[in-house]
Formats: C-alpha cells, structure tokens, sequence
C-alpha cells in the first residue's frame, strides 16, 4: 500500500485559492518579497521524479520555523494532473496540490531529480518551465533534475551542472550545454542546478541564503542537522584511488578549526601551515585535496560568511564588522563583498539585518562559516 504525501487542501479548495488569489509579478532577483508577504516556493511532480529530492524541499521550505525566526514559505507541489497520485520509488506517492497554472504566481520553481535520467517530462510540463524562465522566474534543479531542463531546451548554450556519474550522459544527449563538471551547484541567467543528491541540499540553502539572509539559512540548516555551507567541489566525491592513508585530515580539520576560532586576527596562509606543522606549499597541497578549495579561498569564504552574520545580526559599525571578519579595513571587505555576492556590506545589511540577538555583538571566534563552491 502506497504512502500518500497529503495536500493540507481538497482540489476544489485548491481551485478556488487559484482564482481568488491576487496575481503579482514575477520575481526573478532571488530576493524576498515586500515585507508582509509570503515566498512562494513551486515543487514540479511528475512521474519519475526522486522521493530524496521531494524530501529535501519539503524540509526546507515545507516546515513551519516561524517561532525561531524563518519567514513563512508558501510550498506547493505542481503537476499536469491534480487528481491522481505520483508514485515514486520506495512505495511512496505524492499528492499535487496545485496546476501547472500555479507557476505564474511562484517566486522559486525547484525540479527534481529523476530515478532514470532520461525519462521523458510531460510535454505540458516543458511548456510551462519554458513560460515561467521567459516571466524571470527562478528556475532550480536538483541533481538529475537538469536533464528536465535540459529537455526544455533551457540549458542549450548555457552551463550546468549535475551528479559527477552523469555528466558524460549530459553531455552525450545534450551537446549544447556547458557542462561544469566540478561545482557543487551553478547558476546562468537566472537557472540553478546541481550536483548529485546532497548537493541538492546545499543548492536549497543557498537559495535560502540569497532570498532571505545567511541567518535564515543557517537556522533551517542548524534544524537538518547539516552545514549551511560546505566546502569545495564534486571533484572529492569522485571515485578514483586513494594514493595514501589520510593521515592529515584530523590534522588540517583543526587548522580549519582554529582559523574559524581567529578570524579576526591577520591569519596568511603560512600561518596556518605553520600551525599544521607543514610547508606552505605541502600545507597548501594537502589542503585543497582535502577540502577542493584552495587554503586563501576557503579563508576568504569564512570571512565573507562572517561579516554577513555580524552585517544581519548586530548594529555594529562597517569598520569594526571588517575588524572582527579579519578584512582589516571596510574598503577591503567592501572590494570582497562586491566580486563574491555582488553587493555592497550596506545593501546586505540593509536587506537582510534582524534585530540584533543576546550576545551577538561578541568576537566572532564562534561564527560558523564555510566555503562558497559556486561556479560563477
């Protein structure tokens, strides 16, 4: 027997909410609404599509987290048919709440991924991701969720990204797509996939984090048990030998340890090789075939993750926010601000500052970063 995925709706509720509900215009900036609405989230059903990634989206814009802080999400499972359950691998069903009609009114539409990659979409659900790209929607995918897309024709002459096992097959049906075979999740003109299956994860945090703030993301992150930001590429998921033991890793995880413990302070890379107990050059090795980033980048990825806490949740001066994230001056974080999240620290704060929580205002040795693996 089937386990059902129940819309909190009936059909002819569901009908009624469509034609009563106001129309907005689209919002493809990835920012959150005007204060006082709601985000509107679209999960595209359709036969074949992964329970895993179904799952992941459900947790992360499905969930009430109001009492801690998170905006409310509008999250509605969209399909060409609204009457007959979608069976998807394990026994499962899932139940769609709302027609493909509902797109126009989303702010995010999240595809997942597919069980067989090359399953066909319904031609009314092609359609329909063709029109929403075209109204400036936010388009996202999930893992093999690509191959949908791609089947649109909404990747032809643009990059993307998917599961390291599948990027020859991308490749070999769809021959007018960049495929980056390296990146945790990628973003061209305004459409979003990702790696294979926890990589969906950090996709859906990261658009969290560009609607609504690095403290919301970090919130639902903290309630998954999972890090809000992850380190390096697909490159150190992909199998290939293990030349020698890891001897180093408890090693490097405490210099990553102790740089997040004194990030206020000038740290280079040689002072953090020294603390490992290594060259610089052997240091710098080790790190990146540990982590797929290079130790200067993840350095950087930690400040930039620490100023935007402090920028949301203190009142505190852009110099001494530069201070406390180690930049050493505003200019220089401002320079960083403007190459890695293209805004200004006064923007940022300005569009994602809460107000400022007990203790906040303390030395950010605490704050918990990470890297930002995005192809840009």
């Amino acid at each position: 027997m089937q386990n059902a995925v129940k819309p909190t709706e009936t059909k002819e509720s569901a009908e009624a909410t469509e034609t009563t509900e106001s129309t907005e215009a689209p919002q493809g900036t990835g920012h959150a609404e005007t204060a006082g609405s709601t985000y509107r989230v679209a999960l595209v059903a359709f036969p074949g599509i992964r329970a895993f990634d179904v799952s992941v989206v459900t947790e992360v814009w499905g969930n009430d987290r109001t009492d801690r802080g998170v905006p409310a999400f509008d999250l509605h499972r969209v399909a060409a048919d609204t009457t007959t359950p979608i069976p998807m691998r394990g026994g499962l069903a899932l139940l769609p709440d709302r027609a493909l009609s509902w797109l126009s009114r989303a702010d995010l539409i999240l595809v997942p991924g597919l069980d067989d990659y090359l399953t066909p979409a319904p031609a009314p659900v092609l359609e329909a991701l063709r029109r929403a790209h075209a109204r400036g929607t936010t388009l996202a995918a999930l893992c093999g969720g690509a191959f949908t897309l791609a089947q649109a024709g909404l990747l032809d002459g643009r990059r993307a990204i998917t599961h390291w096992n599948l990027i020859n097959l991308l490749r070999t049906h769809h021959p007018r797509i960049t495929v980056v075979p390296d990146a945790l999740f990628i973003e061209d003109d305004n459409i979003w996939t990702a790696a294979g299956t926890a990589a969906g994860i950090d996709l859906c945090l990261h658009l969290v984090r560009r609607s609504h703030g690095a403290e919301t993301a970090a919130t639902i992150a903290r309630a998954m048990v999972t890090a809000p930001f992850r380190t390096g590429t697909q490159a150190q998921f992909i199998e290939h030998p293990t030349p020698r033991a890891d001897r180093d890793a408890d090693t490097l995880a405490a210099v990553r340890e102790h740089a997040l413990r004194h990030l206020h302070e000038p740290l280079t890379v040689a002072d953090l090789a020294a603390h490992a107990g290594m060259s610089p050059r052997s240091f710098a090795r080790h790190f990146t075939a540990a982590t797929g980033v290079t130790p200067l980048r993840w350095l950087l990825d930690q400040r930039i993750a620490a100023a935007q806490k402090l920028l949301e949740r203190t009142d505190l001066p852009m110099p001494e926010v530069a201070r406390r994230a180690g930049f050493g001056s505003e200019v220089t974080m401002r320079q960083h601000f403007a190459s890695r999240l293209a805004t200004s620290p006064r923007a940022y704060r300005a569009a994602f500052s809460t107000p400022p929580a007990i203790g906040a205002d303390s030395p950010t040795g605490s704050v918990t970063g990470g890297s930002n693996p995005i192809a840009r």
